[in-house]
């Protein structure tokens, strides 16, 4: 008889290290694990034009919880198929839908995001589907430091960056805090 899947939840603040934590977890693992980002259910940035959101992108209420907390809820009803996720690809601050096989053979996925642990819905039907949830809590002038670099790296002049880490970043980060409490392991460094 197969073990049942595990979903790992890591949830921080804008720049709190989860994807790193999280594929460098993966990488020990090896195949018997995939890393599954909440970034994947960005919506398209046509569609923050349309809703005129352009300037919250990265709040909880520009990505399709729906659908992040429907595929969280097939990798456990159907452990015996493929299931396919989106990834964020931030070169092109865009999502790509089933860019992430998830096989049977896998018996943990790790999935990192702001808002794992946020109490409104749809976001409040994450956590139960979690097999347990971390939150890294970084020193929070390096996590700005981080997220500015972040920032720079995919484009965005020194000045951007900074307003960007200072502007709608924070303001997320703010509401990622809250949540804290609801993880069972909290991580600071």
């Amino acid at each position: 008889m197969r073990s049942e899947r595990a979903i790992l939840g890591i949830c921080g603040a804008p720049g709190a290290g989860k994807s790193t934590l999280a594929e460098l977890l993966v990488a020990d693992l090896g195949p018997a694990a995939v890393y599954l980002g909440m970034d994947g259910f960005h919506l398209a940035q046509v569609e923050l034009d349309r809703l005129g959101r352009t300037d919250r992108k990265g709040a909880p209420d520009t990505f399709d919880a729906a659908g992040y907390v429907n595929l969280l809820s097939r990798l456990h009803a159907r452990p015996d198929e493929v299931v396919y996720a989106p990834v964020f690809r931030r070169d092109l601050e865009e999502p790509i839908a089933c860019a992430v096989p998830v096989p049977p053979e896998v018996r943990l996925v790790v999935t990192e995001g702001n808002y794992l642990l946020l109490p409104d819905p749809p976001w409040n039907a994450v956590r139960p589907l979690l097999t347990e949830s971390w939150f890294l809590a970084p020193d929070e002038d390096e996590r700005r430091t981080r997220l500015r670099a972040r920032h720079e790296s995919f484009g965005r002049t020194p000045e951007e960056a900074t307003h960007r880490t200072l502007g709608s970043d924070e303001r997320n980060a703010a509401l990622v805090h809250t949540t804290r409490d609801y993880a069972d392991l909290v991580i600071t460094t």
